[in-house]
């Protein structure tokens, strides 16, 4: 699918990595169209919205479809990941803190997947055949989860065990579904730690040995949406690292 023209919804887009992949809509030609719950950098048309709020992701979608005719794209990077142990020094881990990150993080996701393809299935296919692209945003920790990631290596897991039952069931309606996994990313949590600490996670990659720039997963995103055989599979993008217990 040409992104120039599109619009694209991208939940999580004021910072991070979804920041960097709504300058990579902008850039190619389309529309952007950011849902999170503050506003970030300026790329794109903000609307406040929370992922587990079917309200809200639905007003979002009808933002972007009313302000420029239609849903052609959707990259779905909101998600959280506070750590903590199954049992840690006070206890068993709080249940609705494990809710909380598979809430955000999974059924978040789904909730957008789920209301951005019924919009999809409205616009007229293209040459291919494509009526719209959706990728979801999984992590490294869904296949190896650290020590205190049991929530987030679980609400990941969940994301890339779904990609492929949600291709098979769009593919009808010429929607494409991909899922990208990221590995150490220059993240803004990533910025919270020491320089030292920082230096020393990306020497942990093999190569290159430095964090992923958020503009890596961004020029992913544009070939999963630029290549019409992607699709129902989840892409590593992390340097050929494989995170250790801990």
């Amino acid at each position: 699918m040409h992104i120039d023209g599109k619009t694209a919804l991208i939940t999580g887009g004021a910072s991070g990595l979804g920041a960097a992949a709504a300058r990579m809509i902008v850039e190619a030609g389309g529309r952007a169209v950011v849902a999170d719950l503050k506003p970030g950098d300026d790329a794109g048309a903000f609307i406040a919205t929370d992922v587990i709020s079917p309200d809200q992701v639905q007003a979002a979608i009808r933002f972007a479809t009313e302000r420029h005719g239609g849903l052609h794209i959707l990259i779905a990077c909101a998600g959280i990941a506070p750590p903590g142990r199954v049992v840690g020094k006070d206890g068993p881990m709080p249940l609705d803190q494990f809710s909380k990150v598979i809430g955000v993080n999974l059924i978040g996701t789904f909730n957008a997947i789920r209301l951005a393809a019924a919009a999809m299935m409205n616009n007229d296919p293209n040459d291919e055949g494509e009526r719209g692209v959706i990728i979801s945003t999984a992590s490294v920790a869904a296949f190896e989860g650290q020590i205190g990631q049991a929530a987030y290596s679980a609400s990941k897991g969940g994301i890339v065990s779904m990609t492929l039952p949600i291709a098979r069931e769009l593919a009808r309606h010429g929607i494409r579904v991909m899922t990208i996994a990221p590995g150490i990313f220059d993240t803004p949590l990533m910025a919270s730690l020491p320089e030292a600490a920082r230096v020393s996670l990306g020497q942990a990659v093999p190569f290159p040995p430095r964090l992923g720039r958020p503009a890596e997963y961004a020029q992913l995103a544009r070939q999963i949406i630029e290549n019409p055989m992607l699709n129902g599979t989840v892409i590593r993008l992390d340097g050929a690292i494989r995170m250790a217990p801990k």
